[in-house]
């Protein structure tokens, strides 16, 4: 069982920057691929980016190649989604997952049913 708590999410202006955290407890989380999610009002849930179980792999949806970028610490049990040159488009709630897995395709890690631990969301609001 992991319990994950996700954090750091604010009113950033159009350009800024913010990075999100997620800290874990509970197994040891370096066997966990991991992953965040956004969710705006009235949308499903979207992949926006991963980072596979042995940290050589990343995925991003399009629309955050070169502007977000995850990471992960696992002496620390944390995952952290660097945010920056915000669009008011972000605005969403952001939430991160984990997955017990041993593999890096991409297929396990673009589908929020791929995942069974989640954070409880924070929200993100970029403004125009």
């Amino acid at each position: 069982q992991v319990q994950l708590v996700d954090s750091g999410g604010g009113l950033v202006q159009a350009g800024g920057s913010l990075r999100l955290s997620c800290l874990a407890s509970g197994r040891t989380f370096s066997n966990y691929g991991v992953g965040w999610f956004r969710q705006a009002p009235g949308k499903e849930r979207e992949f926006v980016a991963a980072l596979s179980w042995n940290g050589r792999s990343t995925y991003y949806v399009d629309s955050v190649k070169g502007r977000f970028t995850i990471s992960r610490d696992n002496a620390k049990k944390a995952v952290y989604l660097q945010m920056s040159s915000l669009k008011p488009e972000d605005t969403a709630v952001y939430y991160c997952a984990a997955q017990w897995t041993y593999s890096t395709n991409f297929n396990y890690y673009r589908g929020a049913n791929e995942y069974d631990h989640w954070g409880q969301g924070t929200q993100v609001t970029v403004a125009s």
